[in-house]
């Protein structure tokens, strides 16, 4: 096979409209990239195309492939052939009954890996189905959590959320392997607590806040998503990248976040 090679991303993908993603969109748009932003909820949607000048924006929900395959074809439409993708839709399983295992009825588990991981497989396959299709390379940057290998049960045991999320690191990996001599590049980014409308219930405890303070020092605290947004945009056009996975994490993964004890 001849490789394909690797090109600059112009014409992206977000998925998502809110925190995390509202942050690449804007960050995107800054550096003169083409933006179409997917999520399922069009209040948001108009909110962002309010604030960002989006080549477009489809109301979609990415667990049902017919809708994600719309979706995506919109897309490709709109901004003449796409060759980036940031997928960051997902969200906390709570409501849908994640937990600690023991806890966790079926239906909460399967959607829970719906909303986090079947979104990032449709997403990521019709990206690369178009790419494939346009014999272009591209790159793929997707969105999983620290969570997936340092977790804190003491204030986020939500362990299907955690399951998706490494199962993503996986899938980076094989997608980069596999895909790599047609040009497309596979990277993940794996933020820590961001300040999110995700995170909104760890924002107003202040037990967690002075929990984050001590787990993400360099961030003093809860992460700015636009801090993400910041590693995110380069790590899409790093043409010589390709299966990595970076923590952006205010020092989460290698902190301790035990309290502080005053020396006697």
């Amino acid at each position: 096979m001849t490789s394909v090679q690797p090109a600059s991303v112009t014409r992206v993908v977000v998925t998502g409209a809110t925190g995390i993603a509202a942050a690449v969109a804007t960050e995107l748009a800054s550096r003169g990239a083409q933006v179409f932003a997917i999520s399922r909820t069009e209040s948001s949607l108009a909110e962002l195309a309010a604030r960002v000048p989006l080549a477009g924006f489809a109301v979609a929900d990415l667990s049902d492939e017919r809708e994600a395959e719309r979706a995506f074809s919109t897309a490709d439409d709109a901004l003449g052939g796409l060759d980036g993708l940031v997928a960051v839709a997902g969200g906390s399983g709570r409501r849908l009954g994640d937990g600690p295992l023991h806890e966790i009825p079926l239906e909460g588990w399967d959607r829970t890996l719906g909303l986090n991981l079947t979104t990032t497989f449709l997403a990521a396959r019709e990206t690369i189905r178009a790419l494939l299709a346009g014999g272009r390379g591209g790159s793929l940057l997707l969105t999983t959590s620290v969570l997936g290998w340092s977790p804190s049960p003491e204030h986020f045991s939500t362990h299907a959320y955690a399951a998706a999320k490494a199962a993503i690191v996986g899938l980076t990996r094989t997608l980069a392997a596999h895909y790599a001599d047609d040009g497309i590049r596979v990277n993940a980014i794996a933020p820590g607590l961001v300040e999110t409308p995700m995170a909104a219930r760890a924002a107003q405890d202040a037990t967690i806040l002075n929990f984050a303070a001590r787990k993400q020092p360099v961030a003093a605290g809860i992460l700015d998503a636009r801090d993400v947004a910041r590693l995110a945009v380069p790590l899409l056009d790093a043409v010589s990248v390709t299966g990595q996975v970076v923590a952006v994490d205010g020092g989460w993964s290698v902190s301790e976040g035990r309290p502080v004890v005053a020396a006697r």
